[in-house]
């Protein structure tokens, strides 16, 4: 599958899809092959590249720490994608069969070697803090887990994002739901109000009185939460 390789040209697609067999693959001391990620999707927001191995033994991640000269200072993340790898970071011995997420930090020695013939490691790379703040999105379903139990964790947890995204309406919404689900009901109206006019849509919140009908611990809306969300029109 052919990919675009300049976004200047306003005919080409703002998303690219490649499979790893279709990847050059450049062969590399240690018997691995390096794969050019980054460079085949023309990925601009961090490093991603990947090696695999076609023999056991053959060094996959050659040994590192991200800070030699030609290194580029990354915490990089090394995801296993089949086979099996043997690492062995800041001096301890990691197995790590597909399936395995590996973070190293810029500063701790980290290398590897495939422990089945066929492995293949994707390592995805940035400076420390760079890619952050985290997406909004990431905050409240973080949350999501207590949202049927423990709503003033489930708010804790929310509330994180709001140091980075402080009116961002859907993380309102979200604390606005856990806030009347713990019977907070001005609280949730606060970030409510927030949520509805950075999203119109927001006002509504059909969903809002439907999730807390369906909670078993709240079977109904209180009497005072529906009428203040009527004054704000979020219910007939």
């Amino acid at each position: 599958m052919p990919v675009p390789t300049s976004q200047s040209d306003p005919a080409t697609p703002r998303w690219r899809a490649h499979q790893l067999g279709q990847l050059d693959r450049i062969p590399l001391d240690g018997g691995a092959s390096w794969l050019p990620v980054r460079r085949a999707l023309d990925v601009t927001a961090f490093g991603v590249n990947a090696f695999t191995a076609g023999a056991v033994d053959d060094e996959l991640v050659e040994h590192h720490d991200e800070t030699s000269s030609g290194a580029g200072g990354h915490e990089e993340l090394y995801v296993v994608l089949a086979g099996h790898a043997r690492f062995i970071v800041d001096g301890t011995p990691v197995d790590a069969p597909a399936g395995t997420l590996i973070l190293v930090e810029p500063g701790i020695a980290r290398s590897a070697t495939a422990g089945e013939a066929d492995t293949t490691v994707l390592v995805v790379g940035g400076r420390p803090g760079a890619a952050l703040p985290a997406s909004p999105f990431e905050h409240w379903y973080a949350a999501e887990g207590y949202r049927d139990g423990d709503f003033e964790r489930a708010t804790e947890i929310a509330s994180a994002g709001l140091v980075d995204w402080p009116e961002h309406p859907h993380l309102r919404y979200q604390l606005a739901c856990y806030r009347a689900m713990a019977d907070d009901p001005q609280d949730a109206l606060d970030h409510l109000a927030i949520a509805a006019a950075g999203d119109p849509a927001h006002r509504r919140l059909g969903r809002l009185g439907l999730r807390l009908r369906l909670n078993p611990r709240r079977p109904a809306v209180s009497a005072r939460f529906r009428v203040a969300l009527g004054r704000l029109g979020a219910l007939a």
